[in-house]
C-alpha cells in the first residue's frame, strides 16, 4: 500500500529541506539516497554488500527497496561516500536525525561515536577523520525491539492488535554541515507572561556576547545579547506582543551571530497552567484563559515508510487534515516525530501532548508501591535509568517547540513505574509545561491530570477536585474503505459502522455526551485516532490518506462547539 507522496518519491531526491528550523544555517549536506547496505549475524563488518537501501527508510518500509525484517541480535550495515573531504578550519559536525535502537558511526573505518535510543537525534564531530580525497561513512545500527528494555513503542517482534510492524535502523535525515570552532550547539526559548518577556539559553564552546535580534513579520522588535552562561532576556514592546494559539501561531523570528557563526531560529509567546472555569472545576489554561483541548491520538505511522513519512508534504497534510476538522491538539502517541513535525504544529497551530515511547513493559514480577497502596510492573535498575536517559532527551528536543504543552511519561500502566517519581522529575526537568503522569494508567496523586480512557464512547467514571480531569482516550469507530485496506481480513475498530454517514452520525453523538461531561469537570478529549494503522480500521482517514472517513462539515462544527464549550 503506497500513499500518494509515496507514489510520487523521487529517490534522487529524498525528505531534501531543512531538517532542523529552530536552528538553522546556510552550511547543509543532505545525505539522504541509496547506500550500500547488508544484515549480519553478528557486529562482524560485513564481507559483501547485500545492496542498496534508500535512506532515511527502515529496510522493513516498502519504500526502502529492502523487504527485510531486522530481526534481535542481527546487525544492519550501511555505507556510503560522503560527498566532501578535509575542512580547512571550524568543524564538520554529522547529524543523524534518528536510528533504531543502538548505533555506530564509522568515519573511514575509525570510531566516529555511538548512541543509543531510537527516537532522537544525535550529533558527531568528524572533523580529525576526515581526510583529503574519498571519505567513507558506515554505519551500524542494532535492533533488539521487545527483547531488551529501551523503548519501542507500538513496535512488536511479533505484530498484531494495537502491535505494529518493527522498523529498525536509520529512520530520519542524515545530513552534514560545516560549522566555527565557536559555534551555536543548542538555543532554549522561555517566554515569561504578563510582562512580556522572553528569555534564551544559549549553548556553545564560548557563549559570551552572541548578538540576539529578534523580528516579528519583518520588522525589528528587540534585541539582546547572552551573557557568560548563554543567558539573557529581553522585554517586548507591548504594541509587539503577539501572543501563540492555535487560533493565531503567531511566530517571532530570531538571528543569532555568535563571532563567524550565524543562525536563524525563532520562538513563540504563550504560557500554560492550570486554573479554575467558570464552575469552579480545575481546568487547562493557554495564555492565563480557561482552553479546553481536542485532539485525536496519533501513531504516525505510514503503510509505505512505517515510521517515516514519505514526503514533508504528507508530514503537514496530517497536522492541516485534523486542523480541518476542527482538532486543536494532537496527542503524539508514544512516538517522536522528526523536528519538522513539531515546526509544522507551531506554523499551524495546533498543541501537542507528548508521549514518551513506551518499552520495559514489565519483568512478570512485582513489588509494593513505593509511595503507599497498590504494586508497579518491577523495572531493572539499568531499564529506569535508560528510561530516564531517553526521556530527558526526548524533552530537550521537544521542548523546543511551543506547540508542545503537556508531557506525558506513561501511557496507560505501560511500563509504569514509581510514577510520581517520574512525574515529580518531569516537572523539575520542565516547570514550564503540564505534566500528565500516566494517560489512563494506575492512578497515583501527582502530576497535573487525572486521565481516564474508555471506549468506545466518553465516560467520566472518576473525579479529581484538586487535579485537571481529562479523557485521554476515547472512540476508536471503525469503519473499513474497500481498496483502502492493509489487510485483506483481521480489521478492527472498537465500534465499528458500514457508512460514513453512520461513522459520523456516531461521532457528532459522542462529540456533544462530551459536552455534557464539560460541564462536570472535562478539561480536554483526545479521539482515536488519525489515520487507520494497519489492521486498525478506527482512523478518521485511511491508511493511505486518500480517503477522510468522515463528513468534514459536519465535523469541524461540532468540534469547534466543544471547543468552545468550556467558555460557556
Amino acid at each position: 500500500m503506497l500513499t500518494p507522496w509515496g507514489e510520487a518519491l523521487d529517490k534522487n531526491a529524498v525528505l531534501q529541506e531543512y531538517p532542523r528550523p529552530q536552528l538553522v544555517r546556510e552550511s547543509y549536506y543532505n545525505l539522504n539516497g541509496l547506500w550500500d547496505y547488508a544484515i549480519t549475524a553478528s557486529d562482524a563488518c560485513p564481507g559483501a554488500w547485500d545492496g542498496e537501501i534508500l535512506v532515511p527508510f527502515s529496510p522493513e518500509a516498502p519504500l526502502s527497496g529492502v523487504g527485510r525484517i531486522l530481526k534481535p541480535g542481527q546487525v544492519l550495515w550501511y555505507r556510503r561516500t560522503l560527498p566532501f573531504g578535509k575542512q580547512d578550519g571550524g568543524r564538520m559536525l554529522l547529524h543523524i536525525g534518528a536510528a533504531d535502537q543502538r548505533a555506530w558511526v564509522y568515519v573511514n573505518g575509525l570510531l566516529a561515536g555511538t548512541h543509543t535510543g531510537g527516537y532522537t537525534a544525535f550529533t558527531l564531530d568528524m572533523t580529525k577523520l576526515l581526510r583529503d580525497g574519498e571519505n567513507i561513512l558506515t554505519v551500524a545500527v542494532r535492533d533488539d525491539t521487545d527483547a531488551v528494555p529501551l523503548s519501542r513503542g507500538k513496535q512488536k517482534t511479533k505484530r498484531g492488535g494495537i502491535w505494529y510492524t518493527p522498523q529498525s535502523g536509520i529512520w530520519q535525515t542524515v545530513w552534514a554541515e560545516h560549522v566555527p570552532e565557536n559555534y551555536v550547539q543548542a538555543l532554549l526559548f522561555t517566554p515569561e507572561l504578563p510582562e512580556g518577556r522572553v528569555r534564551w539559553k544559549l549553548t556553545a564552546p564560548a557563549p559570551k556576547g552572541a548578538q540576539i535580534e529578534i523580528s516579528y513579520q519583518g520588522k525589528p522588535v528587540s534585541s539582546g545579547e547572552t551573557d557568560e552562561d548563554g543567558c539573557g532576556s529581553a522585554v517586548l514592546p507591548p504594541e509587539q506582543l503577539h501572543l501563540w494559539s492555535p487560533e493565531a501561531p503567531n511566530l517571532y523570528d530570531v538571528t543569532i551571530t555568535l563571532g563567524d557563526d550565524t543562525v536563524r531560529s525563532y520562538f513563540a509567546m504563550r504560557t500554560v497552567g492550570t486554573g479554575k472555569d467558570a464552575a469552579g472545576h480545575p481546568c487547562l489554561l493557554l495564555n492565563g484563559q480557561p482552553y479546553f483541548h481536542h485532539g485525536v491520538l496519533d501513531q504516525g505511522y505510514w503503510p509505505d515508510g512505517l515510521y517515516t513519512a514519505p514526503s514533508d508534504e504528507a508530514l503537514i497534510y496530517d497536522i492541516t487534515r485534523m486542523k480541518q476538522l476542527g482538532f486543536n491538539m494532537i496527542r503524539k502517541h508514544i512516538k517522536v516525530e522528526p523536528e519538522r513535525w513539531y515546526w509544522h504544529c507551531d506554523r499551524e497551530g495546533i498543541l501537542v501532548w507528548q508521549d514518551m515511547p513506551s518499552g520495559d513493559m514489565s519483568t512478570g514480577k512485582w513489588e509494593p508501591h513505593r509511595y503507599g497502596a497498590g504494586t508497579d510492573a518491577a523495572r531493572s535498575e539499568e531499564s529506569f535509568a535508560n528510561y530516564y536517559k531517553e526521556w530527558g532527551e526526548i524533552m530537550d528536543f521537544c521542548g523546543r517547540h511551543p506547540s508542545v504543552v503537556v508531557w506525558v511519561p506513561y501511557n496507560e500502566a505501560w511500563g509504569q513505574y514509581r510514577a510520581e517519581e517520574v512525574a515529580d522529575w518531569t516537572k523539575r526537568r520542565d516547570p514550564s509545561r503540564l505534566v500528565n503522569p500516566a494517560s489512563g494508567g494506575n492512578y497515583r496523586d501527582c502530576g497535573d491530570m487525572l486521565d481516564l480512557h474508555n471506549y468506545p464512547e466518553p465516560k467520566m467514571y472518576l473525579y479529581d477536585a484538586k487535579r485537571v480531569n481529562v479523557l485521554g482516550e476515547y472512540g476508536g469507530i471503525g469503519l473499513p474503505v474497500e481498496g483502502h485496506l492493509w489487510s485483506a481480513d483481521k480489521n478492527w475498530g472498537y465500534i465499528e459502522f458500514k457508512t460514513r454517514e453512520d461513522v459520523t452520525d456516531r461521532y457528532v453523538t459522542y462529540a456533544e455526551k462530551l459536552m455534557e461531561l464539560v460541564e462536570r469537570g472535562f478539561s480536554a478529549a483526545v479521539y482515536t485516532q488519525t489515520t487507520d494503522v494497519e489492521g486498525e480500521v478506527n482512523g478518521l482517514v485511511t491508511y493511505d490518506r486518500e480517503v477522510v472517513k468522515v463528513d468534514v462539515d459536519r465535523l469541524h462544527e461540532v468540534n469547534r462547539r466543544l471547543v468552545r464549550s468550556l467558555d460557556l
